[in-house]
């Protein structure tokens, strides 16, 4: 009888296996790594060639191996950090499982070459395909060198659905950028076609970011230091001034090993609750020291992902002790209830007085000292500088024109609109309420304008024409900007130079993951080129993972985002107008392009309806 179960083969069985451990380029990058710090290296270099796929090849100064040792680091589950199943409950290395380097030799060419000190002589050993190739004795520097070749080269099907080298490219450099700041005693490279992208010495914790991250991330750093009963917390969290758009910069270690974790990456999130604006998150660098009886990490293939003994105090602790640190540098804004209503508050400072209501009463009727009922006087000092300060109150008549306005016009094919949809010529009454919406009259009643989406629409459809066109509009700045990037934005920019360039941007590079800033997009303000770009790279990763959008898309989605104007910002008359006559001459002027309505119409009817206005049709019997 024939059987329709069968075993696998070793060959098919070590392939599936590796594609668990061995996902992409930076997959191998990383164990590779990690087998670097656990043998005690002081030293360390990547080097890869077409991000990866051709070669990756790291090299460590650590204990290095006896070349029986070399021989067996190749066969599935051998390791030296583990020798029983108790050892699970106690893991305080970064690699323990013992499948690495046998997923790699199963679908690449990998060369290993090592000697430990006590030796004269090193080992080389080749394997291709999980088939020993040859082992011979070698010149070697003490530690140990593993290059490997044509990744997924027997698995077509595989390499066909890795990324863009680009993309390859900045998860390698996350890798290295999170190994770097992790271990800032050891001596990090890292060269990618021959180019160096980071080169750092052992140096302190701080000096480790800037050499990493740049002067701005420096600057921005609060050093953490809790000790508890269970759990130590060190390094750095981010003053609420220094955020980015995205997750990038937030790096979370669990006795060394970098983690991912939901619940204390929102621990840390909540910490700093209103100090940070909608849609920014916090920079932190944070060691998350405890008991290896009190956690898991043999849950995932790339241990990346741990189960506690205790979530729930891990996240307590992690959020008063963020908490803690902020309130230490005093960036926790306090209000004090009680003093004057009107005048008097200082700056950062809110002063709140209550109007006596039901229920405020004091015992014999009397206004609690707290109370204190606003008095005529106040109320006509608030008129007088209601009056004073009103926003887009006058009619154009009123306005001066020699106010700037930041909307230029620029030419776009107008569409032919209904004259309904169209603030009045005659009367163009036009306001702007708490800087945030644009109210205008039109035939059939009101228009009301979100103003960020609808310049976010304009610039939209300017950055498709000029990647259609290939005529950017560009302002030189006086004083060229030089701007640090981390590894990966570096990787980033490079990449789309040319579609920055089509969007008005001149960049130029400088020296190792710095970029010089000489010209921006004409709808850019200047002074704000550094954090436009930031953003702009931000918003590009957070629409990555959308498939159907291509680059161009995508970088003329992030770019309208993070350079239109926001929320809060205030408008003079023409400038309201400019953004009005530009909105309707785009070709969708109804939504922004992420889908979110751009204008909304109230009728005279519904105006009518709501005031009691519209007749009340007869009632029958």
């Amino acid at each position: 009888m024939n059987s329709r179960i069968h075993i696998l083969t070793t060959e098919v069985a070590n392939k599936i296996a590796a594609g668990e451990v061995i996902q992409r380029p930076a997959s191998a990058v990383k164990e590779l790594v990690e087998n670097a710090v656990d043998a005690k290296a002081t030293s360390v270099s990547i080097v890869v060639t077409g991000a990866g796929k051709t070669l990756l090849q790291v090299v460590d100064n650590g204990e290095g191996m006896s070349p029986d040792d070399a021989r067996l680091a190749f066969e599935r589950h051998s390791t030296s950090k583990i020798t029983s199943a108790e050892d699970l409950d106690h893991i305080t290395t970064l690699g323990f499982r013992g499948e690495a380097l046998a997923s790699m030799a199963a679908v690449a060419q990998v060369e290993l070459k090592t000697r430990r000190a006590e030796d004269e002589v090193g080992t080389i050993v080749k394997v291709e395909g999980s088939e020993v190739r040859g082992q011979a004795p070698a010149a070697a520097e003490q530690g140990t060198s593993v290059a490997v070749k044509n990744l997924y080269y027997n698995t077509p099907a595989r390499r066909q659905f890795l990324k863009t080298d680009a993309t390859e490219l900045r998860n390698i450099s996350d890798v290295v950028t999170r190994m770097a700041l992790a271990y800032p005693e050891i001596a990090w490279k890292f060269v990618s076609n021959g180019e160096v992208l980071l080169d750092v010495r052992p140096e302190r914790a701080e000096e480790r970011v800037k050499s990493v991250l740049g002067d701005r991330a420096a600057a921005a750093l609060l050093p953490v230091q809790i000790e508890g009963e269970a759990m130590t917390l060190g390094g750095f969290v981010g003053k609420p001034s220094y955020t980015r758009k995205n997750r990038n910069d937030q790096y979370l270690f669990l006795n060394g090993r970098y983690i991912v974790s939901r619940a204390l990456n929102h621990a840390v999130f909540q910490a700093y609750e209103y100090l940070l604006e909608k849609g920014s998150f916090p920079f932190f660098l944070l060691f998350l020291t405890l008991d290896p009886h009190r956690v898991d990490v043999n849950v995932h293939p790339s241990k990346m992902e741990v189960k506690f003994a205790d979530e729930s105090a891990a996240y307590r602790f992690v959020l008063g002790a963020v908490k803690r640190t902020l309130a230490a540098h005093d960036l926790v804004p306090s209000v004090t209830m009680g003093g004057p209503s009107l005048h008097g508050a200082s700056e950062g400072r809110a002063k709140l007085s209550f109007l006596p209501s039901e229920g405020r009463m004091g015992a014999h009727g009397q206004v609690p000292d707290e109370v204190r009922p606003v008095e005529k006087a106040d109320l006509d000092a608030l008129f007088d500088r209601l009056g004073s300060e009103r926003q887009g109150l006058a009619l154009p008549s009123e306005a001066d024109p020699a106010l700037p306005n930041r909307f230029a016009p620029k030419v776009l094919q107008h569409n032919v609109r209904s004259s309904d949809q169209l603030p009045q010529p005659a009367s163009r009454a036009i306001w702007q309420v708490h800087d945030k919406y644009i109210i205008s009259q039109i035939k059939t009643g009101i228009m009301i304008v979100d103003q960020h989406v609808a310049h976010e629409r304009i610039l939209y459809e300017r950055a498709r024409a000029n990647f259609t066109n290939a005529l950017p509009s560009s302002q030189q700045l006086l004083f060229p900007q030089t701007i640090a990037l981390s590894p990966a934005d570096f990787a980033l920019v490079k990449e789309l130079t040319p579609d920055l360039e089509r969007l008005g941007f001149d960049l130029k590079p400088f020296g190792r993951n710095t970029v010089v800033i000489e010209g921006i997009p004409a709808e850019v303000r200047v002074g704000s080129e550094e954090k436009i770009l930031q953003d702009l790279l931000d918003e590009y990763r957070n629409n990555e993972h959308e498939t159907t959008m291509d680059v161009r898309e995508n970088l003329s989605k992030s770019y309208a985002c993070k350079a239109a104007i926001k929320a809060g910002d205030r408008l003079n008359v023409p400038e309201m107008i400019s953004l009005i006559d530009q909105l309707f001459a785009t070709e969708m002027p109804y939504v922004c392009p992420h889908g979110r309505p751009v204008i909304i119409k109230i009728s005279i009817e519904e105006l009518d309806r709501r005031f009691g206005r519209t007749p009340v049709p007869p009632t029958t019997r």
